[in-house]
């Protein structure tokens, strides 16, 4: 445990901090140990062996406050003993309980009908700090109490540090087959314009497809790369290479076809990334991941160290491991499909802990900020079109307050030029935004 609570430490102060500050704060219940730190967080219990693990663990309703931050372990109470400033709020166990998904471990029977966890079963949700980045200001105020204890630490700067444009190819046409037209056809008895719309794209090619709305997509990606540079902003298009089964799975990927390789070709020209959309079936069953990640290479001609759950299905959180030993770097599921916030309760990347083994791996996890169904579909937030800006914009301030990074999902099929949805001018306007967002250029 003594590297997971140092590399929780360091996350919690901050990386912009220097070590030798780091050494000056302690995670110790031992009395004798106190007078090596100028600081010191109190263990509340959380990590005994009679404890971890248990439904005792799970923190009850309603959470106690901290100087008005909901914390989940320990007080707000604090004391000097000797030159030791001591904290009872325990802050380390808090922020393990969250980068590392132990509570989905603990909870294991909750699940939804995809035997997901729902984001509205979660403590963030339920304790009301689903929109709140709770780990940055813990570090906030952790950070102030290292002051109050005698050391210099500086706030990190108000601004993004990085913007994750993605989109998931669920589906990358809606007319190009057999079946897709004659359904436009037959909906053309009423809307005579789908059915002209059918034919140009089935007979006519891609670029014809409502859903191949890539170039618009890009063209916007692409115009805030620019504004914030390319280390600012990253574009991923997420790409499914297998077909399971399973009806989540349909419609079948061809990555052979004419159509996936305009898309892959397209993608390189303009010089997104591209990431594994594994599927549904191998986010059941997860030793599935190793071919997909093999087809997807292959014809990408590209090595894959992206990766996204389809349907956000990550069920378990030892599910990892097998993105770990496939070679993935970085995974960006982590965000509940029924509601937008803040999954791992930190805005910023983080290293995975796998809570079985109390293990700190390298797989770095990005937390989803916004997907565009998650705002307007009835069976998660159901929001018309100004309270999702208005949600969507306060996500975007908090982040900056916090130095943070955040990651958009937005479809294809979702931004259809003519569709009655609001999620093209949703996406126009939140590109805008980040425009308009104190962000510093290359």
């Amino acid at each position: 445990m003594t590297e997971v609570i140092q590399y929780i430490i360091r996350f919690l102060v901050g990386d912009h901090v220097k070590q030798d500050v780091l050494e000056k704060i302690g995670y110790t219940s031992d009395i004798q140990d106190f007078k090596n730190y100028k600081l010191v967080i109190k263990p509340a219990g959380f990590f005994d062996e009679a404890m971890y693990g248990t439904e005792a663990s799970i923190p009850t309703l309603p959470l106690k406050l901290w100087e008005e931050v909901p914390i989940l372990y320990g007080d707000k109470t604090s004391e000097i003993i000797d030159d030791t400033l001591v904290l009872h709020a325990d802050i380390i166990a808090g922020t393990f309980f969250l980068i590392s998904r132990y509570e989905e471990m603990v909870r294991r029977k909750t699940r939804d009908n995809h035997n997901r966890f729902p984001g509205k079963e979660s403590l963030p949700y339920k304790a009301g700090f689903i929109d709140r980045p709770i780990i940055e200001e813990w570090g906030m105020l952790l950070r102030a109490k290292i002051r109050e204890a005698g050391i210099d630490v500086s706030e990190p700067p108000k601004e993004i540090r990085k913007v994750y444009l993605t989109h998931d190819v669920d589906q990358i046409a809606h007319f190009r087959n057999i079946r897709g037209m004659m359904g436009g056809i037959l909906r053309g008895i009423k809307r005579p314009k789908e059915a002209k719309q059918a034919i140009k794209s089935f007979f006519g090619g891609l670029i014809f497809d409502p859903w191949y709305t890539f170039p618009y997509l890009f063209k916007l990606d692409l115009e805030l790369q620019k504004k914030m540079g390319i280390n600012h902003a990253e574009i991923i298009v997420f790409i499914r290479s297998h077909s399971g089964k399973r009806k989540e799975d349909k419609p079948i990927v061809n990555l052979a076809h004419p159509d996936y390789q305009t898309l892959i070709r397209y993608i390189k020209r303009k010089k997104v990334s591209i990431g594994l959309h594994i599927s549904y079936e191998a986010g059941c069953n997860p030793e599935f991941i190793t071919e997909e990640k093999k087809i997807l290479e292959r014809f990408t001609r590209k090595e894959i160290r992206y990766n996204r759950n389809h349907f956000l299905n990550n069920r378990e959180p030892e599910d990892f491991e097998h993105l770990v030993s496939n070679g993935i770097t970085d995974d960006f599921s982590m965000g509940y499909a029924d509601v937008a916030g803040f999954r791992l309760g930190t805005c910023k990347a983080v290293q995975w802990i796998n809570p079985a083994k109390k293990e700190l791996t390298n797989l770095l996890l990005h937390h989803l900020t916004i997907m565009d169904v998650t705002l307007s579909e009835k069976r998660y937030m159901y929001m018309n079109a100004h309270d999702a800006f208005q949600y969507c914009e306060s996500l975007i301030n908090t982040v900056s307050n916090f130095n943070g990074e955040i990651s958009l999902l937005w479809h294809n099929n979702s931004v259809e030029k003519n569709a009655s949805s609001y999620h093209r001018k949703l996406y126009r306007e939140l590109i805008k935004s980040f425009k308009e967002n104190n962000i510093t250029n290359e």
